[in-house]
């Protein structure tokens, strides 16, 4: 079935309207929010897990690496089942599939009490990778029932809206969830002891313990079950196909999907990485602690929110002027929500945070560059992410954290244009397209552990920042010519 296509697919609604399709809009975004607030979690876990089992930057990074392999396990099971057997979402439905998911996302998060009372890494690794199988889940399903939820033309919009949430889930993660592991937690039980039988310090006066990983992802499992629960009782449209599930590889026929495969491999290994290294980097440029760098990291995530909501405005179809002026509201407004979390967490005045306003006008310009046009807009976005990696690393101080900062701004449409692009004009292949690409997810677990490798070979992270560079080369490519729609011979 395709976003594009309404011939391949049509609605059994079981009598919902069409105009309820909003309501069940809301209910994917619920978990686009949650999906996008775990997995950036995970950069809160790289420094607590670093110190508490005394790791080198790319043992550390293992947490990412086992956490998105699980995407690339899952879906190739998921691929090879569809060319065995025809697509699985076809047969059991999009609400199974997310149920499915979000239960195992749930086991997975409740797997981190016994890894940390048993002060196990290998068992927390286990714990992400059950837990990236949940979310492999949920991708394959929800991003391409997002798509087709609604009119073609509208498609990017949506998904860009629903990326939009999943990106405020990151950007309060950092706040909210390196408050919950290094403060509010962290009090409670015995601190976790070095290797000397030391109590490890997070900064003066706090210490890490078990229940500060343990008890937060408790309730994120709980959080994950109440959600299975609330969608087994909503009423979910079923999209299906005219004729039967088509079985074999026709979905790696086009040149623009297998293109695309790569376009996600690079965008979710450079977005990872450059996110996973950023509190180090951060405490190696400007010697902050793990509290005080985690709250730039907020504004790494915040500017991809900020992007995600301007690029549903975008790629939408209200007329130029009204456009500009919602952008700009949406701008201030998310800004304004972003500062006021920061400052109700950490008390951060505003004039610290204040060049962030410099990119989120760069964004404005950029997407005007865009025109408005998916493959465009990439292509732009992607060259200015290689102009302020590159910046990055010919500078130093605040002025490289700023650079690096102002990255998640321009990363924020690049997924959803990108799975939009790919599935183009792909008919009965879209779910089979949608799992080749959530395959790709593998990016996060390779492209972060390749940069942390060659930062601890050069001794600091500062000239690692190459490797995302060629990524977003790459994307760049892709939103010129790559994603042109071709079928292979």
């Amino acid at each position: 079935m395709n976003a594009s296509s309404t011939s391949a697919a049509k609605a059994d609604t079981g009598g919902m309207p069409e105009k309820n399709y909003k309501s069940v809009l809301m209910v994917l975004i619920s978990l686009f929010f949650m999906w996008g607030f775990i997995t950036c979690m995970n950069d809160i876990l790289i420094p607590f897990l670093k110190k508490a089992f005394d790791l080198s930057r790319s043992q550390s990074m293992l947490v990412q690496f086992s956490f998105f392999m699980a995407y690339f396990v899952g879906s190739l099971v998921y691929f090879i089942v569809s060319v065995r057997s025809g697509d699985p979402i076809s047969r059991i439905g999009y609400k199974k599939g997310l149920i499915a998911g979000l239960l195992l996302s749930a086991l997975g998060c409740s797997l981190f009490y016994p890894a940390a009372e048993l002060k196990m890494y290998g068992l927390f690794l286990s714990a992400l990778f059950i837990l990236g199988l949940g979310f492999t889940l949920l991708q394959i399903a929800a991003n391409p029932y997002v798509s087709i939820l609604g009119p073609a033309k509208s498609a990017s919009s949506r998904l860009n809206l629903s990326q939009g949430f999943n990106s405020f889930g990151t950007t309060i993660a950092p706040i909210v969830g390196g408050y919950l592991i290094f403060h509010f937690f962290a009090k409670m039980g015995s601190p976790l002891l070095d290797k000397l039988g030391n109590p490890i310090e997070i900064e003066a006066g706090n210490y890490m313990s078990a229940m500060g990983v343990q008890l937060p992802y408790l309730i994120f499992a709980a959080i994950f079950i109440i959600l299975a629960i609330v969608i087994y009782f909503t009423k979910l449209p079923n999209f299906s196909e005219e004729g039967e599930s088509l079985k074999g590889m026709g979905a790696l026929k086009h040149r623009h999907l297998v293109l695309g495969m790569i376009a996600i491999f690079m965008y979710v290994g450079g977005e990872v990485s450059v996110g996973s290294v950023l509190i180090n980097y951060i405490q190696e440029t400007l010697g902050f602690s793990e509290m005080h760098a985690k709250t730039f990291l907020a504004l790494y995530w915040g500017g991809s929110m900020i992007g995600r909501f301007l690029g549903a405005v975008s790629l939408g179809s209200l007329d130029n002027t009204r456009k500009s002026l919602l952008m700009v509201g949406i701008s201030i407004a998310a800004f304004l929500l972003i500062y006021s979390i920061i400052y109700a967490e950490s008390g951060m005045s505003f004039t610290t945070i204040a060049p962030f306003i410099i990119f989120m006008a760069l964004n404005l310009i950029a997407f005007r560059l865009g025109s408005s046009k998916a493959s465009r807009t990439l292509l732009v976005f992607a060259l200015i992410v290689v102009s302020l990696l590159c910046l990055t690393m010919l500078s130093s101080g605040i002025f490289a954290i700023w650079c690096v900062l102002g990255i998640g701004l321009f990363n924020s449409i690049m997924w959803s244009n990108i799975f939009t692009l790919a599935i183009k004009d792909l008919g009965k292949y879209t779910s089979q397209a949608s799992s080749l690409l959530v395959m790709m997810i593998l990016g996060g677990a390779l492209i972060p552990l390749i940069q942390a490798s060659i930062a601890d070979a050069i001794g600091g992270y500062h000239y690692s920042f190459f490797v995302p560079i060629i990524c977003y080369l790459y994307l760049a490519y892709y939103g010129w010519k790559g994603c042109k729609v071709k079928k292979l011979q």
